[in-house]
């Protein structure tokens, strides 16, 4: 069957080393957290993320074209190396056994690959072959067992192929017998939903969080400037404003500070302070930006003031402090409902949302403020901010705005009957219809037994202090015939939360699952909920959204819990999702922090959200980000731990471990699974010289050259190696010798063949449990 003949390396029986208490409970910890990090089937790709749906077709691995972990340069690769392994077969071989080998080398593109691989996190042993059942690994291993020492360089799986095809399978064991190839392509559970958002039991998505900042004093906006930079601007209820970069580090001098001027309080729920932040349409070319922010005018009244500032000539990261120009102010009659936010609608106008003027129920005048369209209190107001009127204001009224024409109505109006919305969106519209472009969602916070959503329709009365939700709230008011209110398109009571965050239509790229679904929160209950629209029925069903599970966010770098407090929601350039939260809400308390959501059931395809920001001069020094709240992965890890600490009391897990990590260079193996991952840096090759890898395929780096012997399988594959996990070296090679140094004494040499022994002994164990 094959043409040529397949030497083997050849290496002499290692026997397992002498078992202390202390080397049992560190292989038992290793194998403990393998277990945590099985991670029961969990959807994901050998680079540690989630899996995709191909731009382009495959060619080769088909199977996978529709949902899996491989575009279409990676399936060239495999294919390359499929055409590389059958030139060592002849035509019956080829019959034999190129449908096995095709198979296995397509398990890199299973959308279960990292579960196939034993790779769901950087701390398990990984895997040469894929977890194969035990009927399809016999059928393998009895026609086509020759072809093993193509497939993998792995000494355990090569040795015992010739006669034990039981042994052989055994190794390739999944401890879940559902997701071994080919069973896991059959499973209708696995893969009904395979790919879609995913549920618990109750329904609740499963979305996952990467911190971005924290730190922060309420952070109660986050926006762009829509200038291609992609920077963030985090303003913080106190009056201050920061800039943060693409790279997540943030500008050491503020972009602007009001806090001398800015009426907040450190007070617990003290809804004044620096509101709103909103940046021109043509803010590249006029440098123009809008802030909303309680201040106290003459006499001591308190206010809400919009004004237009402009950035500085000399700092693109700095507004200039005297620029500031006074647009609109509005006296507030007391200190609660003060609204806040501003945005640019796709009209190029200014929307001003205002909160009823507080207290209890709108008590101001016969029908209170909202009602009332002489007041600008309780509204949306629009105006055109790119120039002045002839009566005195600094702005002009829309000629198309809903009461220009009614007596008594204040022009500025656009929509009334709201209480105190706190956060609200313009949609961006689906990325390829652009269905849905333009609405305004608007979270309004409700008095006592509702909270409501809102889309924001011109002349709209949203029915405040009439209703409150789809509730009267003013039995009076509420029954008047020509109230025609607007209807919110949820509402919830305050056994769910008791006040609103408005959100933002998902429209990023990242994320597809998440396309057109409205995320918002509760600022109370810290809950996080999720509308979508029906678009038969126009209706809008609502979903929680869950975290808190460290399996189902354990990937590199996500989190699964957050600040309770949700404050606001943002978006960035590229049309992700954050939310921004704090554990302590107070004005002076630097708990804030910021988050984006992540989807861990699938992803973009790669090199399809790639941008390219436009570089921006920066004078102020960088405070790069240092991430405060622990990932998935490290409470997996914690867990382990104190379940091997309670399995073995006696024992601190405080002394090797952390001698271990501090060792140098990577320990030699056979080529792995994930051989040229930077998690587990290899050895570089000379220049030119050509690595053939068995193992799934990543970022490869070269191997040097060694000696080889004429026709041997290694004058065609470069060797790669990878360091084990810390508690497998606990043992160490002797301090202050580099790995591969030889030992300068007896002693030395002596320790050097005992950490060989234990390592050869560990992996064969190692794999043999997780197997």
């Amino acid at each position: 069957m094959l043409r040529r003949s397949i030497p083997r390396s050849g290496g002499s029986q290692r026997a397992p080393w002498l078992l202390t208490s202390s080397r049992i409970f560190y292989l038992c910890l290793t194998v403990l957290w393998g277990q945590v990090g099985l991670l029961q089937g969990h959807p994901q790709c050998l680079d540690y993320g989630p899996p995709f749906r191909p731009l382009l077709h495959l060619e080769f691995c088909s199977d996978y074209e529709s949902f899996g972990c491989c575009d279409q340069r990676k399936d060239h690769r495999i294919a390359a190396r499929y055409w590389d392994i059958m030139e060592y077969f002849d035509l019956k071989g080829h019959e034999l056994c190129g449908g096995y080998i095709k198979d296995i080398l397509c398990q890199e593109c299973s959308p279960y690959a990292a579960h196939l691989y034993d790779a769901e996190n950087p701390q398990t042993p990984l895997r040469n072959l894929p977890g194969l059942c035990s009927d399809y690994c016999s059928a393998f291993h009895s026609s086509c067992h020759s072809a093993i020492s193509l497939l993998t360089n792995d000494h355990r799986l090569q040795k015992p192929h010739q006669k034990d095809g039981a042994h052989f399978c055994h190794l390739l064991n999944l401890p879940d017998k559902d997701y071994c190839f080919p069973k896991v392509l059959r499973s209708d559970h696995l893969n009904r939903n395979l790919g879609v958002v995913a549920e618990d039991h109750r329904g609740c998505l499963q979305l996952c969080l990467t911190e971005v900042a924290n730190g922060l004093r309420n952070p109660v906006s986050m926006v762009h400037a829509g200038d291609g930079t992609h920077r963030f601007f985090v303003a913080e209820q106190i009056g201050v404003v920061w800039v943060y970069l693409p790279d997540r580090s943030r500008l050491e001098q503020p972009f602007l500070d009001l806090k001398s001027i800015v009426l907040t309080t450190p007070w617990v729920g003290d809804e004044r302070g620096f509101l709103g932040l909103a940046f021109h349409p043509k803010f590249r070319r006029n440098r123009k930006f809008y802030i909303y922010y309680s201040c106290l005018g003459k006499k001591r009244v308190e206010k809400i003031r919009i004004s237009e500032m402009k950035v500085s000539r000399a700092d693109p990261n700095k507004a200039d402090p005297k620029s500031e120009r006074v647009i609109l102010e509005i006296e507030e009659p007391a200190s609660n409902h003060n609204g806040g936010q501003l945005l640019f609608g796709l009209d190029g106008y200014m929307y001003i949302f205002t909160g009823d003027g507080g207290q209890t129920g709108d008590p101001f005048g016969k029908f209170g403020n909202a009602q009332n369209k002489s007041s600008l209190l309780g509204k949306v107001l629009r105006i055109d901010v790119d120039g002045a009127s002839s009566g005195g204001r600094r702005y002009r009224i829309p000629l198309d705005n809903p009461f220009v024409s009614e007596p008594g109505a204040h022009p500025a109006i656009y929509a009334y009957g709201i209480r105190n919305m706190w956060r609200c969106a313009v949609d961006r519209g689906d990325p390829t219809t652009r269905q849905g472009r333009g609405r305004m969602f608007c979270g309004d916070v409700g008095q006592n037994r509702f909270e409501e959503v809102d889309i924001i329709v011109k002349g709209g009365n949203y029915g405040w202090r009439a209703k409150e939700g789809f509730e009267c709230y003013d039995k009076k008011l509420c029954h008047n015939a020509s109230l025609d209110d607007v209807l919110p398109i949820y509402a919830y009571g305050h056994a769910v939360g008791k006040s609103v965050t408005g959100g933002y239509v998902y429209r990023g790229c990242e994320s597809p699952n998440l396309n057109g679904l409205y995320i918002f929160g509760d600022f109370m209950s810290g809950r996080l909920m999720a509308l979508q629209e029906d678009r038969r029925t126009k209706k809008w069903k609502k979903q929680d959204i869950c975290l808190g599970s460290p399996e189902s966010c354990a990937f590199p770098g996500l989190i699964s819990t957050y600040s309770k407090f949700i404050i606001s929601f943002a978006e960035d350039e590229a049309g992700e999702l954050y939310f921004l939260a704090t554990s302590y809400p107070s004005a002076y308390t630097p708990r804030g922090s910021i988050y984006k959501f992540v989807d861990p059931s699938r992803r973009a395809p790669p090199g399809k959200c790639k941008y390219k920001p436009v570089p921006v001069k920066t004078k102020s020094k960088r405070v790069q980000f240092r991430p405060l709240a622990k990932t998935a992965l490290d409470l997996l890890k914690e867990q382990s731990l104190k379940e091997a600490a309670r399995r073995f009391p006696d024992r601190t897990l405080a002394s090797r471990p952390d001698r271990a990590s501090s060792r140098k260079g990577p320990s030699k193996k056979p080529i792995s699974a994930t051989s040229g991952r930077k998690t587990f840096p290899g050895p570089r090759a000379k220049k030119g010289a050509r690595v053939w890898s068995p193992g799934p395929q990543g970022k490869r780096r070269k191997s040097p050259k060694a000696p080889r012997g004429r026709g041997s399988p290694s004058a065609r594959r470069g060797r790669a190696t990878r360091s084990l996990p810390a508690p497998l070296l606990s043992g160490g090679p002797v301090r202050g010798r580099a790995w591969g140094q030889p030992p300068r004494h007896a002693e030395a040499a002596a320790a050097a063949r005992d950490l060989r022994r234990r390592r050869s002994w560990g992996r064969r164990w190692g794999l043999a449990q997780r197997a």
